[in-house]
């Protein structure tokens, strides 16, 4: 069983910034793609990121543009999400999964239906 494991998430005031982790021992990542997802409460999981595998493409939904960077390091087998500027809707439980190479990230989205592998989640409030 693949174990997919997310962390770094807490609590943050508006204007703060976060660094989310996501990782496994049972996958290189290097030879996968990676999205990070969130899910608010009442609210469907939405795909917000993403690396995409071989070539590295990424895409940002609108509403993290420019506040929101993924990035891999391959030494440490990681795929982080540095989120700053951050705000109150921000607030959900944010999801990592992995997905074939050349599935699930594209330029302009990022497909759910392909990702295979999900973690358990961890829980980013920003809060005054």
């Amino acid at each position: 069983q693949v174990q997919v494991v997310e962390s770094g998430g807490g609590v943050v005031q508006p204007g703060g910034s976060l660094r989310l982790s996501c990782t496994t021992s049972a996958l290189d990542l290097k030879y996968y793609t990676i999205g990070w997802f969130r899910q608010a409460p009442g609210k469907e999981r939405e795909g917000i990121s993403c690396i995409g595998n071989p070539n590295r493409i990424t895409y940002y939904t609108d509403s993290v543009k420019e506040r929101f960077t993924i990035s891999f390091d391959n030494a440490k087998n990681t795929v982080y999400l540095e989120m700053n500027s951050l705000k109150p809707e921000d607030t959900a439980v944010y999801y990592c999964a992995s997905a074939q190479a050349g599935y699930g990230c594209y330029a302009q989205t990022s497909i759910r239906s392909d990702y295979d592998y999900w973690g358990q989640g961890t829980q980013v409030t920003v809060s005054p």
